[in-house]
Parts: structure tokens; sequence; C-alpha cells
């Protein structure tokens, strides 16, 4: 059965934009519970076989800060190279690219903050540092032949600071170091952004023409992540993240709270390839992941389709 489809967003433009899920990267650096390497594994091929086609699946952030991430080197060394094509994993500084590629990673997230107060707390140094390594991070991910995408944290508010003046963003976006990267992420990371900032921020980006590709990371702290992505969308990103469940947030960022839910994301954009059954499979794997790592479920869409509307086609057969 055909989807029906959303009227939110153009058909163009929602059969451009790829959904990234990051359960496994930032859906996890909050939970109290942990997932084994193997568990990993199964999770990135249930998302490749539902047919999602882009999964952060970790970071090289200390596992001393951050236990979820520590078998991130495990998780690259256990999946295929087709299935790493479809990977990306979150770097900070020209080591982490090395250690990561040299693993097998193929797509890279050099990360930085906005803001020197988040930078710190999260990377522990400031934006000019992050700034200055990226050049030899670029230099060492083209040499192994993989991609780097730019990642700006912050980009809206700060827990710290509170509001980032969109210039903030505009330099680093033009900033000649950036060069070389794939594409940027602006990241609403605290949740706290709405939709009108959303599309204006990014029609700047996008307007900068640097890069070709703008991918978009809200969280749903304050109810707007569906609303934003589809901001963003409509002013050029080509790339929204979110997670399953609605896991996730940073534990150096007081405030943040879970990721924009897949499950929410993909029902609104209805990407053609969506049909109610692998949407069922989505919802089934994010209830499975989130009851394991003992956090509840946020997802919205998750909760329709639970429902006992029988008659709507995308709600799971046999839910109560």
């Amino acid at each position: 059965m055909k989807p029906e489809t959303s009227t939110d967003v153009p058909a163009a433009e929602r059969g451009t934009v790829v959904l990234r899920d990051v359960t496994l990267r930032d859906g996890l650096q909050l939970t109290g519970g942990l997932l084994s390497t193997e568990r990993k594994v199964q999770v990135v091929r249930e998302l490749l076989a539902a047919g999602v086609t882009a999964i952060e699946i970790g970071s090289m952030a200390r596992p001393d800060l951050v236990p979820s991430m520590a078998n991130t080197i495990e998780l690259i060394e256990a999946l295929t190279p087709e299935e790493l094509d479809h990977c990306f994993v979150w770097v900070a500084t020209p080591r982490n690219v090395a250690r990561a590629t040299a693993a097998g990673a193929r797509h890279l997230q050099y990360c930085l903050s906005v803001t020197d107060a988040h930078n710190q707390a999260n990377i522990g140094r400031t934006t000019e540092a992050s700034m200055e390594a990226l050049p030899e991070a670029v230099r060492l991910a083209r040499a192994a032949g993989a991609s780097i995408q730019l990642c700006l944290a912050t980009s809206f508010t700060c827990p710290f600071e509170g509001t980032v003046d969109p210039e903030r963003v505009l330099r680093l976006v033009l900033d000649p170091r950036a060069e070389g990267t794939s594409g940027v992420v602006i990241c609403d990371t605290l949740g706290q952004a709405f939709p009108g900032e959303v599309r204006a921020l990014v029609a700047r980006v996008r307007d900068s023409s640097r890069f070709a590709e703008i991918v978009f990371h809200g969280h749903d702290t304050w109810g707007m992540g569906v609303a934003n992505a589809l901001a963003a969308v409509s002013s050029g990103a080509s790339m929204i993240d979110g997670a399953l469940g609605g896991l996730g947030g940073c534990p150096f960022a007081p405030g943040a709270s879970g990721n924009t839910a897949t499950e929410d994301l993909l029902f609104a954009l209805r990407p053609e390839w969506l049909q109610e059954d692998n949407f069922g499979a989505l919802v089934r794997l994010g209830e499975a992941v989130t009851e394991e790592v003992g956090e509840a479920g946020r997802s919205k869409a998750a909760q329709g389709a639970r429902s006992r509307a029988a008659a709507f086609s995308w709600v799971i057969p046999g839910a109560e």
C-alpha cells in the first residue's frame, strides 16, 4: 500500500532528504544502560534493513567520560565495509580521526561548539583551538579515503552563554580552515530553537555556498523537534538527525534532553521508501532499545502506532 503523503514539505524536497539515525551515539549518551557491541551491530543491521541509509554509530569520546561509547572501535571493526558506507562516527581531534579511520570508519563528524564555554565543557579546549586542528583532521580523513563533516554544536543557544548570535555560526561556516569538509551540521543542542530562527539560519548557511550538504541536528526539549526539522528542510537542509524513541542528550549541556524521534521525523516526512511495514519495524526496534537501556520512549508517532485506531493503516496490527 502506498503511504499517504505529507503536505508540510514539497515532494521534491522529501525525495532528497536523508534521515540519519543517531541512536547509537547521541541517543545513548545520557542513558544508564549500556549496549554490547553485538547488540549495536544488530541495531545497525535492523536500521539498514528497515530502509535507513545513514546511521551515527558512536564517538571517539573518552570512555571514562561517556561509558556508552567505550566500544565504538569494536563496533566499527565488527561491521562490513558495505555497512560502514552508511555509518558516521563523531570525532573531535585529529587523533580521533586517525583512530577511527584505522578501524575502518568511512564517514566522520568533526564536532566543536560555537561557544567557548560549551566547547571547554564538551571537548576541553576553546573553539579556536578546535578550528586550528580542523585542517589536520581533514587531511587525515582524506588520506584514509573518508569524508568528514563540520559539526557545529550550540548553533542557537548555549547552556552557559545563552542565545548565540547567528554571526558566530556564519564566521565558522565561512572560515577557510573548514575547506575540505563534506558538509556542515547545524545543531540545536538544547532543543530551544524555534522554526523561524532555524529556517533563517539554515538559509544563511545555504546562501554562503560553502557546503554542498547541510545537516540539521535537533532536540525535542521544547516540543519543536519535528517543526524545526521541517523548517530546516524548507531552507535547504538535505539531512536531518533523529534517534529512536527520542533518546539522547548531551552530558555536558545542562538542560539538554532527547533527540527528535526518528519515528516522528519519518512519519512527518514520509520518504518514498517508508511503508507501513518498515515503519512498524522501526517502532518495534525503538521500543526494544529504549527498554534495554531503561528509558521511556518519547516518540509520539510510536505511541500513535500502538493506538486502537485500526482503520488507520499506519497503526501496527494487533496494537492495543
